[in-house]
């Protein structure tokens, strides 16, 4: 399993999501359980230290931090992820970097190539295991493609291994 360090939206962003992962499932489409959490993966990694959250206490004073949850897009060949932009503002971009910076002594082996600076794509995911057939009915759904205004507000360790999520505080 990979384990991970992400970004996590305000309460009223993250119902929002909830409500179109609800209607994406409705539609029949595979989305993320209802207890998951929508967040931003800003790293992957096959394993990330625990120590890593006291040195990632600091990118917590760069939150609260707008955010706009933008287009869909799909990842991959088919069946396909559809996911939605995290518009990359470049307050986002520097907090990335500076979460890939600083985790990089704690990752084994070593950041996700799609996670590295210059490769990274913020996004939130909506569904997954998606049939090209599918694609025109989660489009259709109104909620799927309304811009979102939210705030990152939080930050966590993932570990895949157990899913279990680690508040960085």
């Amino acid at each position: 399993m990979v384990h991970s360090v992400e970004l996590l939206v305000d309460t009223e962003t993250e119902a929002a999501i909830h409500r179109v992962w609800q209607a994406l499932s409705e539609a029949g489409l595979r989305t993320p359980p209802p207890t998951s959490r929508p967040h931003v993966t800003l790293l992957v990694a096959e394993e990330i230290s625990p120590e890593i959250d006291v040195s990632l206490n600091p990118v917590l004073d760069r939150l609260p931090l707008p955010c706009v949850i933008g287009a869909p897009v799909v990842f991959g060949r088919s069946p396909f992820i559809l996911v939605r932009l995290v518009v990359p503002s470049s307050e986002l971009l520097e907090l990335h970097a500076d979460v890939v910076r600083i985790s990089r002594p704690y990752l084994t082996p070593g950041a996700a190539p799609n996670t590295v600076v210059g490769q990274w794509t913020p996004h939130t995911t909506l569904a997954r295991g998606v049939r090209p057939g599918q694609l025109a009915q989660a489009l259709s759904i109104r909620r799927t493609t309304r811009d979102l205004r939210g705030t990152i507000t939080g930050l966590r360790r993932w570990d895949g291994d157990k899913r279990v999520e680690h508040l960085i505080r």
